[in-house]
């Protein structure tokens, strides 16, 4: 039988509104034209995503649910350099072109930018 070894684990989540303010209080911020990514050191050995996904800016379900679905498979790919980090993906006001490339080109800046900011003192 085959064993699935890439899912997205409950524990890979934050949960509730408290694990959020504490992030949302965090110096490590990545931004452009379609995220805006916050992030910070969780004292775990592995990273934790969660989603803010506004139906202010994004009206559609369908598309506000592609995004969810595109940003966890990203954070999915990219959890190793990650590991030790609470990060929250939001909406940047109106997102520009919905094309999965873009989004996920976009993610994997916000990423890097992340990498570079948990190796720095500011987390």
């Amino acid at each position: 039988m085959l064993q699935h070894t890439g899912g997205f684990a409950r524990e890979r989540r934050l949960k509730g509104p408290a694990e959020y303010q504490q992030i949302f209080r965090a110096p490590c911020r990545s931004t452009d034209e379609m995220f805006l990514v916050i992030a910070r050191k969780n004292g775990l050995n592995y990273a934790r995503l969660g989603l803010a996904i506004s139906k202010k800016w994004v009206k559609q379900a369908v598309v506000r649910n592609r995004l969810k679905r595109l940003a966890r498979e990203s954070f999915r790919r990219n959890q190793q350099l990650l590991s030790g980090m609470d990060v929250v993906v939001m909406t940047n006001k109106r997102p520009g072109p919905l094309i999965n490339k873009a989004i996920n080109d976009s993610l994997q800046r916000h990423w890097q930018r992340l990498v570079t900011c948990k190796n720095s003192s500011l987390v």
